[in-house]
């Protein structure tokens, strides 16, 4: 026997949020319903529905806005990282994203260091651009100076 249920999130395999499905009655009684991954037709749960679904937009938009002004304050600073060196300006050891990370918060911008983007560690003196991934829209570009101390 089938039950009809609207669909209150993704489900992998299943289905995307706001689709209506046709499942065991096994299967939803046990594991959608609890999870309350989906809900039984009717207007009440469509309602509640649309009004998830505005406030997950409202929260997107506010989210993105503020990455935005984040964003435009990162661009307008630059960071320098002083290293020790040795001979022919060959540093000791190599600047991470925890070390750019530690260099923005001494400028008090609060960066999570897994949202800055290095393909690997900077091993040498110079002028780097370090892309920041603030959201999954916006993304910011760092000016980064490794100077030798």
């Amino acid at each position: 026997m089938a039950r009809e249920l609207l669909l209150m999130a993704d489900v992998p395999g299943l289905g995307l949020e706001g689709q209506t499905v046709k499942v065991a009655e096994g299967y939803a009684r046990n594991y959608l319903l609890p999870r309350k991954l989906a809900a039984p037709v009717s207007a009440t749960a469509l309602k509640h529905l649309e009004k998830t679904r505005l406030a997950r937009e409202q929260r997107q938009q506010e989210e993105r806005a503020a990455a935005q002004d984040l964003a435009q304050a990162i661009e307008q600073v630059s960071c320098t990282i002083p290293v020790k060196v040795g001979e022919n300006d060959k540093l000791f050891g190599s600047v991470h994203t925890g070390d750019i990370a530690a260099a923005l918060q001494a400028q008090k911008i609060e960066i999570d260091r897994r949202k800055i983007q290095l393909a690997e560690p900077l091993r040498e003196l110079g002028v780097y651009t370090v892309k920041i991934k603030l959201h999954p829209e916006v993304e910011a570009a760092l000016k980064v100076w490794i100077v030798g101390e």
